[in-house]
């Protein structure tokens, strides 16, 4: 199994996590601030890191930009926030996290996550990357907790022109970083329904369930955001 390095300035949630992760068969490392996560990086190289973003010293983003600008991100990064909000997830993967978790984590978005993490490609620094585009395939499904989201902004892939969304777009798409945050965030927004209603063949019934929305606020949202799948949607 994995070793999992858990950064958490909460005893209690550092416990928890840790208590469910070993019962997974997971080696766990644990660390309460910066200063004693990028010890127990250095030391123990985890295979994927759960790690919070407000802690007293320096914050989880900022350590994520750090480890990033040092070439040191070589494992899947998870962040973990009990005030999150869409802005604070496109930040965080825009410095190279793959999943964002809100607080409280219920078992069952912890372990997917945890599984989708482990299952990805090592993720790529912008910082090493030269801050090109980031290119974010997606594992077996949504990873970005909250509203079950994995980050995406729609570049090309015909999605501009309207035309049906397949499965294999809809796996992969290329994160523009140089664009105003209200762009990025719908086209993040449009980017996450058309996965969605391609995964479930257009059945608006199976992704209102999913994405935690009234079958009427989706269907304004689809075509507030220009959906192009939203033109083949179903009932059912």
């Amino acid at each position: 199994m994995a070793n999992i390095l858990v950064v958490d300035d909460e005893v209690g949630i550092r416990a928890l996590l840790s208590e469910i992760l070993t019962d997974e068969g997971h080696q766990v490392e644990l660390a309460e601030d910066a200063a004693s996560a990028r010890a127990a990086r250095d030391r123990a190289r985890p295979d994927l890191v759960l790690l919070d973003i407000w802690m007293p010293d320096v914050d989880g983003i900022s350590l994520l930009k750090e480890w990033g600008a040092a070439s040191q991100l070589t494992m899947p990064v998870i962040m973990m926030s009990g005030h999150g909000t869409i802005d604070t997830a496109v930040e965080a993967t825009k410095y190279g996290a793959i999943a964002f978790l809100e607080k409280p984590i219920t078992l069952q978005k912890l372990l997917r996550s945890v599984e989708q993490g482990l299952a990805r490609p090592q993720p790529r620094s912008p910082e090493a990357a030269g801050r090109g585009p980031l290119v974010v395939p997606m594992a077996r499904g949504p990873v970005l907790d909250g509203h079950g989201a994995t980050p995406a902004v729609v570049h090309g892939n015909g999605l501009d022109h309207g035309l049906p969304l397949s499965p294999m777009q809809a796996s992969e798409r290329v994160f523009e970083l140089d664009r105003p945050l209200r762009e990025a965030r719908d086209a993040f927004e449009k980017s996450y329904f058309e996965f969605h209603l391609a995964r479930e063949n257009g059945s608006m019934t199976r992704v209102a369930e999913k994405t935690g929305l009234e079958r009427t606020h989706l269907y304004r949202k689809l075509k507030q955001l220009g959906a192009a799948s939203s033109r083949n949607a179903t009932a059912k």
